[in-house]
Order: C-alpha cells, then structure tokens, then sequence
C-alpha cells in the first residue's frame, strides 16, 4: 500500500536462472544434445551444468535493514511467471511497472536460452528472471540513498523502471 505513482524501480542481480523454467530448460538440454559436462559456449570458464544450477541468490542480509527503515515500499522475488506476472502482486489497483530491459545488461546465460530456444522476449519476460532476481519500489527520492546501501552490501543493482499511474500490472520494454 506504500507504492505510489512516481516510485522508482530498482532491479537487484540474479545469480542465475533461479529455480525458474527449467521445464524449458530441460526440452532444450534434450531436444540440442545440450553436453552439460562442457564449457559453456558464453563462457568457457564454466560447464554449462554449473551455470544452470548455480544456487538461487538470497537476498535476505541486503534487504532487511532497508525493508526495517520503511524505504522499501514494495519487493517482488521474480520467480516463476518472471517479471511480468510477479511484479504486479505488489502493486495497488491503479499501479503500472514499467520495466526497461535495456537499463541492465542481460546476462550471457539468458541470452543462450533466449537463442537456443529461439524464445520471443515477452515469453522470456514471463518465463525467466533475465538477470533481475528481486525488484524493489522505492520513492524517487530515496532510490541513490538505496542503491548505495544495497552496493555497499554487495550486490548488484540497476534503476530499471518506474511506477505510474494506469491498470495494474507490468510493460517490459527494450
């Protein structure tokens, strides 16, 4: 009920796919003979098992002195559904996200699935966290005080998006 037309959205690094569309994963790793025991063709410093598995980030230690102080007006895990289906649960009837999907760089892993599955981006938006493990609303002008802190914890953090009026739910662009 804190989030208000004007919030800045805030987009915390992914460690990874997250637990999320492995169903999809899985069909790829099948239908392309996927050699999972290999080096990644992103990355030839890491086999392509390890880079599909690698654990959830949590973001628990960061978030909870901010969530404490009252400038978190609203946090979405992006989990199964991605950026398009979770983000609106946090936001009051009248609240629309809009995400810009060019204000991070998506990670090389994502970009294999999305070319390997040849996935349109709205369905890797529904399906995948894209890089963006946890989403925050926070007012304009508190967002740099954020950003900071969340930096100084150690993570990853992109100003991704704002919140204004219209129907609930989310647009992503880019």
């Amino acid at each position: 009920d804190k989030v208000a037309d004007g919030d800045v959205i805030l987009g915390l690094a992914s460690s990874g796919v997250h637990s999320n569309g492995f169903s999809l994963v899985r069909r790829l790793a099948a239908d392309k003979g996927w050699k999972l025991d290999r080096p990644a063709l992103f990355d030839q410093n890491v086999l392509l098992i390890d880079a599909l598995m690698a654990p959830t980030r949590i973001y628990v230690k960061s978030l909870l002195p901010l969530v404490r102080t009252g400038k978190v007006h609203a946090m979405a895990h992006i989990t199964g559904g991605g950026l398009l289906e979770n983000i609106p649960r946090v936001l009051p009837a009248g609240l629309h996200a809009h995400i810009d999907a060019d204000a991070w760089e998506q990670p090389r892993l994502m970009a294999f699935l999305q070319a390997q599955g040849n996935i349109e981006p709205e369905e890797m938006a529904r399906t995948f966290n894209c890089g963006i493990g946890m989403v925050l609303a926070v007012s304009a002008d508190e967002a740099k005080g954020v950003v900071a802190d969340l930096e100084a914890a150690g993570d990853t953090v992109s100003v991704i998006g704002a919140i204004e009026e219209g129907p609930r739910g989310c647009t992503v662009q880019g």
